[in-house]
């Protein structure tokens, strides 16, 4: 799967509470450095409840720093009700009494001048739940300006340099991280050639607000250098990445750049021109030592990008070429002296691959390199069925599970347990190269919740893969808010989800209860609401053990007048982590219609009604699988196939049709989330392409 992954990413470039439910609360004085007698501060508080239910409820809050940089921060309050927190994500909360004190964790310490840091938690109440309405920054109450009156107490200490001579404390201080994909690594005339803007300062000082403590920042050198045999590297370059590298240093971020897609430009060349390669390897990167060698030590160098090698004699040579490589990166590194004497070095698996074979090559090399500053790097983009939507992997279910588990616990055995620090240097869904809707909402979730649970149980380091898919880098939002706060949830604690997000209810005919399976995850279900509005126990749904049951008559409430698609939103809440939204349908089976077009252009005419395709199946009459990856019945989404429900059709694509026999009838089965199948016959003659329902 690593190759074929490896492929695959060549083209990833193409894509109150009771009294107030929400209390908007002006900030006060923030924290000054020591030494300055009158810094400049100030800050802003949104605190919100956005659900509640009998005894307990959810709180968010988010700080603004309206003054100067902040390293580190504590915001206080002190309930006036009574309330508890009972537990809390993304900031270390401490009670005496009804005070409380939050504090930053290790990823969030740094807050900038405008930047605003969020952590929520859960608390229980009695009698009332009145929202507090006086917080205090650093220990000055905030008073919704900015002045310079320095605060009464001691500031927090400022953020620790990085942790020396413990590798393990080094990479564990790195999470979480992210990745500032598709830029410096684009193959163009520069950082903007794959559709991603100049990356500026705004854009990291907001990765770093949203809790990110490393950085990976990948670079392609191909395009930048000049020829042999000085293969002299761009001035301009060179020096637009040590920009950005220092921005992100001052940021506070660790940060990691590389060879990236040169890896398969040019380095795998190596079996059949290895001096060639050698040469302008070792050049590249006696220039980047060179440049970096007094930068902070909490810069780190990555050897080389998913290393891999065109028309090599087999793994044995493999093995071999990528030890050379990642040999000759270590001697030059700690040759250049200065901080590089000493700097973490990462060394990636051919491909970056979790397989055991791969990572006992690395294990030899790192063995034979007798370095304690070194870390180990794989990527991991899960089971591919289900990271591509192939192969009928819709769902999160057990096998796509243990993918997970047996690729982090290879890494984990191999290097952690010997005390050698493993980065993910790069994690997602292979999908979502296209777009994240490849991969159903709910069963997303479920990946990224029980991702974050075990990397966090073995030890390991993430970053996120983002090539501008996932963050909006000129809006500095989230383009899912809904991943997102799943993704950040995981960083700390786990979290509930269910078997499905959804509930199906048909448009005509009686009206069932519904069941969904719990999946508790170390947590307790709390209850379940719609918006404000708590549903009843026993009236609107049922628990029995890890089932729960809508009943009938609360489904008919929620359907209304049973109109198609999403009539309800409902959150089932769980003593930890983020809410599970389950979303109340109204369908009826899909209606096709016939359709003509050609091979490059078919759309077949649909009415969706209300529900959603998960995923499409071709064969030929004799029973024979049809269209790409002929080793399945179930074909790729948004490769072979894509559903466009604003224009009510789904179409057929031009891959589909190039590996569709001329004149043979192919039968689609349509499979749609609410469980329905329709079958459609289409027929390619030439170009041609007619379609037929049944």
């Amino acid at each position: 799967m690593a190759g074929l992954k490896g492929t695959l990413r060549r083209t990833r470039w193409r894509f109150g509470l009771v009294a107030s439910s929400v209390a908007a609360l002006l900030a006060g004085v923030g924290l000054i450095n020591a030494g300055a007698a009158h810094a400049a501060a100030g800050c802003r508080v949104v605190y919100s409840a956005p659900s509640e239910w009998p005894g307990g409820f959810t709180a968010n809050v988010d700080l603004t720093n309206l003054g100067d940089p902040l390293d580190g921060w504590q915001l206080t309050w002190t309930f006036p009700s009574g309330q508890r927190v009972t537990q809390a994500w993304n900031a270390t909360v401490t009670s005496s009494g009804d005070d409380v004190t939050a504090r930053n964790v290790g990823y969030n310490a740094a807050l900038g001048t405008n930047q605003s840091v969020s952590f929520g938690f859960n608390g229980s109440w009695s009698g009332s739940n009145t929202a507090p309405t006086t917080f205090a920054l650093n220990g000055v109450t905030c008073t919704g300006s900015v002045d310079t009156t320095p605060p009464p107490t001691t500031p927090p200490p400022p953020t620790t340099p990085p942790p020396a001579d413990d590798p393990m404390a080094y990479v564990a201080a790195m999470q979480p991280g992210w990745n500032l994909g598709n830029t410096f690594d684009a193959i163009g005339a520069d950082e903007t050639a794959w559709g991603n803007p100049r990356v500026t300062e705004a854009q990291l000082d907001a990765i770093r607000a949203q809790g990110f403590n490393s950085i990976r920042i990948p670079v392609t050198w191909s395009n930048h250098h000049g020829p042999a045999p000085s293969y002299t590297i761009d001035a301009a370059w060179l020096n637009r990445v040590k920009e950005v590298v220092g921005w992100a240093l001052d940021d506070g971020f660790y940060v990691m750049i590389n060879l990236h897609h040169d890896s398969w430009q040019w380095i795998n060349e190596m079996p059949t021109n290895r001096t060639t390669v050698l040469d302008r390897y070792n050049a590249l990167w006696t220039q980047i030592a060179a440049a970096f060698r007094d930068h902070s030590p909490k810069l780190h160098f990555e050897s080389v990008n998913e290393p891999q090698f065109a028309n090599s004699s087999g793994d044995a040579q493999n093995a071999q070429l990528l030890h050379e490589l990642n040999v000759n990166f270590h001697r030059i590194v700690r040759a250049s002296g200065g901080n590089n004497a000493t700097r973490m070095l990462v060394l990636p698996t051919l491909h970056t691959s979790s397989e055991q074979a791969r990572i006992n090559e690395l294990t030899t090399t790192i063995n034979q390199l007798d370095d304690r500053n070194l870390i180990a790097t794989v990527h991991f983009y899960g089971y591919w069925p289900f990271s591509v939507n192939v192969a009928g992997g819709t769902r999160f279910d057990a096998t796509t599970q243990q993918d997970l588990i047996d690729a982090f616990d290879r890494a984990h055995n191999a290097f952690v347990t010997r005390g050698i620090p493993v980065v993910i240097g790069e994690y997602g869904l292979l999908g979502f190269d296209r777009h994240t809707g490849t991969i159903q909402q709910g069963e997303k979730l479920k990946f990224f919740e029980f991702l974050g649970h075990y990397v966090r149980a073995k030890q390991l380091t993430t970053q996120l893969w983002d090539n501008g898919q996932h963050f909006d880098r000129v809006a500095f939002q989230w383009r899912d808010p809904e991943l997102w706060g799943q993704i950040r949830s995981s960083w700390t604690t786990r979290s509930g989800t269910a078997s499905s997000d959804q509930v199906y209810v048909p448009r005509t005919g009686s009206i069932t209860a519904k069941s969904l399976t719990l999946n508790l995850n170390g947590t307790t279900f709390s209850g379940l609401r719609q918006g404000t509005t708590d549903l009843t126990q026993g009236t609107d749904y049922t628990i029995s053990g890890n089932q729960l049951t809508l009943t009938a008559s609360a489904l008919t409430r929620l359907v209304g007048d049973r109109s198609y698609g999403v009539n309800a939103s409902l959150q089932a809440r769980f003593s930890a982590g983020v809410p599970w939204r389950i979303d109340v349908i109204t369908y009826d089976t899909p209606v096709l219609s016939n359709a003509t077009g050609s091979t490059s252009a078919f759309a077949i005419p649909t009415q969706f009604r209300g529900d959603q395709l998960a995923t499409m199946e071709a064969r030929y009459a004799d029973g024979s699988n049809a269209g790409p990856h002929d080793w399945t019945s179930f074909k790729e989404f948004d490769v072979a196939f894509a559903p466009d429900y604003p224009a009510d059709r789904i179409t057929l694509t031009e891959t589909f049709f190039g590996e569709v026999r001329d004149g043979a009838p192919v039968t689609l089965t349509f499979h749609f989330w609410s469980g329905a199948q329709v079958t459609y016959t289409v027929t390619r003659s030439g170009s041609n392409v007619t379609g037929v329902t049944g």
